[in-house]
């Protein structure tokens, strides 16, 4: 498999923080994307919604990802 190096350093520091190889690491995340959920239905959208403090909180992270203030860690 061929990626960038910023993604395969993305990569290695998520396989280290979860203390896995590489290769276990790409499987675990492989599945967990495709057995994942990719949608919210209405129900869990409005309840999304109606937290305040959670739209405030997703907005100000919006936010520091436009400004790239932010740390990967």
């Amino acid at each position: 498999m061929r990626v960038d190096d910023s993604i395969y350093q993305m990569i290695k520091t998520a396989a280290e923080g979860q203390k896995r190889n590489i290769s276990n690491f790409i499987e675990f995340a492989t599945l967990q994307y495709l057995t994942s959920v990719q949608y919210v239905d209405n129900s869990e959208m409005n309840e999304i919604l109606n937290d305040k403090e959670l739209v405030q909180n997703l907005q100000e992270g919006f936010k520091n990802l436009k400004t790239e203030d932010y740390k990967i860690v």
